[in-house]
């Protein structure tokens, strides 16, 4: 299995790259998340994913900026109903930070806005991956006797999947809470932390 490729940057579009590694022409389809890291760039290193199409058997070669959009892109395929064309359409909306974000706040409208996905899919995405992303982000899933402790929970997963330090994000949290006591949703208390953080 071919982890990653480094290589010269001979042929470049929004949706797929040749990388020339040592005189052989690698083609792989990329996202629009992947082309925006490597558009300025003559050389560079994607992550890859080898798929055989199971109808015609034809194979291709998936290409990431980052190990995490390649990790994301695994957990996309895995649900029922997304394919590695519907997972890289994801990946072209949001960038993986964002995927991982969405599905941990139930954001079920991210993934509606998202070409291709319908209201079921979206539901199943969240349905298998919440779990998984709450647990690779550090935090357990665990149903809690308020709605204020379910919000904060929720919200510190979310921003510890997007690499925030723990210690600063539960600060962050604790101050959103005490000056919105009436805070209702999770993107909400998100979006406020960001503008904090940022």
């Amino acid at each position: 299995m071919i982890a990653y490729l480094k290589g010269e940057i001979t042929f470049k579009t929004p949706d797929k790259i040749i990388l020339d590694v040592n005189g052989v022409g690698y083609l792989l389809k990329i996202s629009l998340f992947t082309y925006a890291k490597i558009e300025k760039l003559e050389r560079t290193k994607l992550y890859t994913h080898y798929h055989v199409n199971t109808q015609d058997m034809k194979p291709s070669m998936y290409g990431f900026a980052t190990e995490m959009e390649r990790n994301t892109f695994h957990q996309l395929i895995d649900v029922k109903g997304i394919s590695v064309n519907s997972a890289r359409v994801i990946l072209s909306s949001m960038p993986p930070d964002e995927v991982r974000a969405a599905i941990i706040s139930e954001n079920e409208g991210a993934f509606k806005a998202v070409k291709g996905i319908g209201a079921k899919t979206a539901k199943q995405i969240i349905l298998d991956l919440k779990d998984k992303m709450l647990k690779d982000s550090g935090e357990v899933a665990t149903d809690f006797s308020t709605s204020t402790n379910t919000l904060r929970a929720e919200a510190l997963a979310a921003l510890t999947a997007l690499q925030i330090n723990k210690i600063q994000a539960q600060k962050t949290l604790n101050l959103i809470f005490r000056e919105n006591p009436n805070i209702k949703t999770v993107e909400e208390v998100i979006r406020l932390a960001l503008r904090q953080l940022g």
